[in-house]
């Protein structure tokens, strides 16, 4: 069942489409975070300002380094010790569409644990974006049942794991790094 699901968001992710699915916090709104043309639309879908940050997901340490310049060494310490989803902004992305980097240069980027987002991640090759599944400003669902019905039809695929439906979940942790080591918490 999980490996369909996999090779369809697979298909649509690599069709530049955007997909609702689980993640290893809310259920997410997603698609290739290296597509200008995928990111704009979910921007339109979630009714969202450009110039508010989207989250990159990525499968493991060496992709992470893929889309930063460099990675603050006080990084690893947090990632290694984190007893929950944990987003960090990192103060320099690279080689991601222009409207998930901050005008500041920083991306928010976390390093997945869940399976299907690792083993989707994995298959793509490519980071992928996570947003919450609601229009800006609205409540973010804690279950997928929460999900407004007008989210659920506008995205092109809607990855289709019961076992993830009865969920309740929580958005991650955010870190805010600078070069120097210097962080500030955004979100517990």
């Amino acid at each position: 069942m999980m490996r369909d699901e996999v090779e369809k968001a697979y298909a649509a992710l690599q069709e530049g489409k955007t997909i609702l699915y689980p993640t290893d916090t809310v259920w997410g709104i997603g698609c290739d975070a290296t597509n200008e043309n995928a990111v704009k639309r979910i921007f339109e879908i979630k009714q969202r300002e450009e110039s508010k940050s989207l989250i990159v997901l990525v499968s493991d340490e060496v992709m992470l380094n893929k889309y930063l310049k460099d990675v603050p060494p006080i990084a690893w310490d947090l990632i290694d010790t984190a007893e929950k989803p944990l987003t960090i902004v990192y103060p320099e992305g690279k080689n991601l569409a222009p409207q998930v980097i901050a005008n500041d240069g920083s991306v928010a980027i976390r390093i997945v644990k869940d399976d299907f987002c690792i083993a989707l991640i994995r298959r793509f090759k490519k980071p992928i974006i996570s947003t919450s599944a609601n229009i800006s400003g609205e409540p973010t669902p804690e279950k997928y049942n929460q999900i407004q019905s007008s989210i659920k039809h506008l995205v092109d695929y809607e990855v289709n794991l019961p076992l993830y439906h009865s969920a309740v979940s929580k958005p991650s942790t955010i870190i805010k790094l600078s070069m120097n080591g210097e962080f500030q918490i955004l979100r517990k």
